[in-house]
């Protein structure tokens, strides 16, 4: 199983989206500073996840986050 899951920094609000097969093992890594790009934006708090049964499922749907229409669905949707 593959999650695609959405991080809301408590700094400054700035989301992160990514991918895992460890949801929980994965917010660890953001919080405790082991991933260069969240690092600096710690703490994080999941705001969303969702799962697939395929990595490709779940990349496609991380890609539409990432796309302009889905940082509006997650700003409008998602964090309301």
């Amino acid at each position: 199983m593959f999650f695609v899951y959405v991080l809301k920094s408590e700094v400054d609000g700035r989301y992160y989206k990514g991918m895992t097969e460890n949801l929980e093992k994965r917010l660890k890594e953001h919080n405790s500073g082991s991933t260069k790009s969240t690092k600096a934006y710690r703490p994080w708090r999941m705001i969303y996840s969702k799962s697939f049964e395929t990595r490709i499922e779940a990349r496609e749907f991380e890609k539409y986050l990432k796309s302009g229409s889905g940082r509006d669905y997650i700003k409008n949707t998602l964090d309301s």
